[in-house]
């Protein structure tokens, strides 16, 4: 199953320009899935679970604006983008390039969410 799911995010990954990985991981940045482009090289400090799991902080800040819960976050650098979202319990990490389009990489959501779901209910712990 888990190489069912991985085989999702990676057609995905080959398929679109400039995305150069896909990284679910849980709220302490351990990833569960990680794939990447061939032909591109992400920076290996994003694929970190230090760097990763600094989105959960990066939230919680941004929670506390009054503006309700933070469900992603886009920074962008030199060479790269980076989009973090928060699909509780996990945390969808989209690593590509400056070029890459924003919007549409926005967009994938729909094309991985059952295979999304399918993870967190592997991954979940009721309360």
């Amino acid at each position: 199953m888990c190489e069912e799911m991985k085989g999702v995010f990676q057609q995905i990954c080959s398929r679109i320009d400039g995305l150069l990985a896909i990284v679910i991981s849980d709220r302490d940045g351990v990833p569960l899935i990680r794939v990447t482009n061939k032909d591109g090289d992400p920076p290996d400090r994003c694929l970190r679970p230090g760097f990763l799991s600094a989105f959960s902080v990066a939230s919680e800040q941004a929670s506390k604006m009054g503006l309700s819960r933070n469900q992603s976050i886009i920074c962008y650098y030199p060479s790269y983008q980076l989009i973090q979202l928060n699909r509780h319990p996990l945390i969808v990490t989209l690593v590509a390039t400056v070029s890459a389009n924003t919007g549409l990489l926005l967009s994938l959501e729909k094309e991985y969410e059952d295979t999304l779901a399918d993870l967190k209910a592997a991954v979940d712990i009721p309360s």
